[in-house]
């Protein structure tokens, strides 16, 4: 896992590509499904064997749900914001709330293996924040692996 540091905390460097996905939605649980959905529904487009989609989801899901748990006070409303953009045989997620960010939580639900998890299944991990200090979390995933010349 890559955690960047700027003057001020964590920092992430600021990517100028144009997402091939972007969803911005309320940080509500259900719309971690819509997300799952999405990102699923254009496998066959970017041809992801079901496997790493697999993978992919399930670290997404992880993600989502931080921000859904951690990211906003009790009451208060947010977003949960997703870019997706594919590079050579690399898929990069950013998800990214405008929240406190991810902090422990003494009446979280979870057993806090969702960042561990997703450095598992991801090729790359780095949190952070943007240039306006929304929280991001963003992951990396090979698509195909690389043949083996030897």
């Amino acid at each position: 896992m890559t955690v960047r540091t700027g003057p001020s905390g964590p920092l992430l460097e600021e990517v100028n590509v144009t997402p091939d996905l972007q969803l911005k939605l309320p940080a509500f649980a259900e719309n971690v499904a819509v997300v799952r959905h999405a990102l699923g529904g254009l496998a066959d487009v970017w041809n992801i064997d079901e496997q790493t989609l697999a993978d992919i989801k399930l670290a997404i899901s992880e993600a989502c749900t931080n921000v859904v748990i951690h990211a906003y006070d009790d009451g208060e409303q947010g977003t949960l914001e997703v870019d997706a953009s594919i590079d050579d045989d690399l898929l990069t997620v950013v998800i990214r709330d405008s929240g406190n960010g991810i902090g422990p939580r003494p009446d979280s639900p979870g057993l806090g293996l969702g960042l561990p998890l997703i450095a598992t299944l991801a090729e790359s991990l780095e949190l952070g924040t943007d240039e306006i200090e929304h929280t991001e979390v963003r992951m990396t995933f090979r698509l195909n692996e690389p043949s083996d010349l030897a």
